[in-house]
Formats: C-alpha cells, structure tokens, sequence
C-alpha cells in the first residue's frame, strides 16, 4: 500500500515511538496527525506536538498538530472530527498513547491506577471507537496498538499489577476488535518491541542513561509498523507482532544499527516486558 495522501492519526505522537512512527510515514508522503497533551516545551520530555509537526513536514508529509487528552471523550470527538475534515478521511490510526508506573499493589496509588486505566485501556477503546467511521470508508484501514501480546502468566502481573492490566486492556482490544471489525475490513494488530526501546520512560524508570545505553532506538518500531501498515487490511488482523520479528522477515540482516550503542553485544540488551 501506498501511504501518500493517506492520514494517520497518532496519539502520543509529540516524542518517542509515537513521533518515529510519524516520521517513517510522513516520509513516504502521509498525512500525520498528532495527538498528544504537549504543547509547551518540558525540560524532562522533550518534544512538543508543534516541534514534532515541523519535524514530520521536513520529513516529506503534512502534519495537523492537535492537543488532546485521550482521557477527554469530547476532546477526542473533537480531535477526529477535525483531523478527518482537515484532510478528507482517516485511513490509520496509531494508539501510542500511554502512561506507566512500575509500582506493586501497596505503593501505586489510585489516583495512578485511575490515570493508566484510562489512558492505556479507554484511550484506546474511545480512540479506535471514534475513528472507526471513518476507517470503515478507507480502501485500505489499520488500527495498530502499541500493546504487548496476551502472555497469562503470574510474572508479568506480580511486580506491578495495575501497570499489566492497563497494557494488556490494550491488547484486548486487539482480541476482540480485529473479529470484531472483519465485517468492515478494518485491520486490527498489535506491536510490541523485542527489547527496551530509548524513550524518557526508559530512561526515568529503568535506569537513566545506562539502560538508554542498553535499549534500540524507536526507527526499529517505525519500520516495523511500516511493513504491518502496508498489508491487505482484510488478511492481515488480529495478529499480536514483535518489532524484530518484522523486522527480520521484510528486512533481514544486521540489527546493530538499531542500537543506541552498537558496541553493546545484542545478548545483552533489555529485555522489554510481556515476552515469553
């Protein structure tokens, strides 16, 4: 498939693997729409929606710069609305967005529990609701969740249960939606990373600048959504993808240039959450 002139809306695409993903695609002529809280520069996380705009219009695409809290249902109507009226339809939409705290029962407060809950898991079901009208009209329409595949085991849950159910509310939604949405050839996938990805929540919650030394840059999951983005909606759902698996079946070779520190030996990068 071809992704000029095709509108992606992104959540969370101000910084990180939000903002790769824009780039890759703005890069092959898509419009981009960006959907995230920050507006104004913060010393901790870099990036702006309007930073990520001009870099995304260098990058060959048109970018729509949006402020939305996906918490906010009346935002997000707002926000799809305009996006499609903006640039005549939505064909994909990215659901990037969200929040992590890695804190077990006793220590995460409700007040945390409540933001990753409706962030993670009802940003993306309101997200892939308020799209999907529009989706329903595209030739070729995707929803990809940046989720982890849906692995029941008790270690994945026992350090930070809160943090597991919001993700893997996530990846429900890919379970049930993509059977779902077959009725409108609406393709509905996962992707989840092999390994750390270098982000600000790498750095601030696994160990600064050392784990950030250890992890692979966001491109590895930008070209890895490029290659799922680009297949026939109708076959290619439901699936619960891991970046260097993609990676290796359309790219193949070498993945060192993926790392933030080639010289660090593959074995001993992080291992992400969720994988087997």
């Amino acid at each position: 498939m071809s992704f000029n002139n095709k509108t992606v809306f992104i959540t969370g695409a101000s910084r990180g693997i939000g903002k790769a993903i824009g780039l890759k695609l703005a890069s092959q002529g898509a419009n981009i729409v960006i959907a995230a809280k920050t507006s104004e520069p913060n010393a901790k996380l870099p990036g702006t929606i309007y930073s990520a705009a001009d870099e995304i219009e260098a990058a060959g695409g048109k970018a729509l710069p949006l402020m939305v809290d996906i918490r906010d249902e009346a935002a997000v109507q707002q926000a799809v609305q305009q996006a499609a009226e903006h640039f005549g339809g939505i064909d994909i939409l990215i659901n990037n967005a969200s929040a992590i705290q890695l804190t077990n029962t006793e220590y995460t407060p409700m007040k945390r529990f409540d933001l990753m809950m409706s962030v993670n898991a009802r940003g993306t079901y309101l997200c892939s609701q308020t799209c999907l009208p529009y989706l329903k009209k595209s030739s070729n329409p995707h929803i990809l969740m940046m989720s982890p595949p849906l692995v029941m085991q008790a270690r994945w849950f026992k350090n930070h249960v809160a943090y597991t159910m919001a993700k893997y509310g996530m990846s429900m939604c890919v379970l049930g939606m993509a059977e779902e949405f077959k009725a409108f050839g609406v393709a509905v996938n996962a992707l989840w990373p092999r390994t750390a990805i270098a982000t600000a929540a790498v750095k601030n919650l696994l160990g600064g600048d050392g784990s950030i030394q250890k992890s692979r840059t966001p491109e590895i999951v930008a070209d890895a959504a490029f290659h799922i983005l680009q297949q026939p909606a109708k076959t290619c759902t439901g699936n619960f993808f891991i970046d260097e698996a993609i990676i290796a079946q359309y790219i193949g070779g070498d993945l060192s240039h993926y790392q933030v520190d080639p010289s660090v030996p593959s074995n001993q990068l992080i291992e992400d959450f969720f994988l087997p």
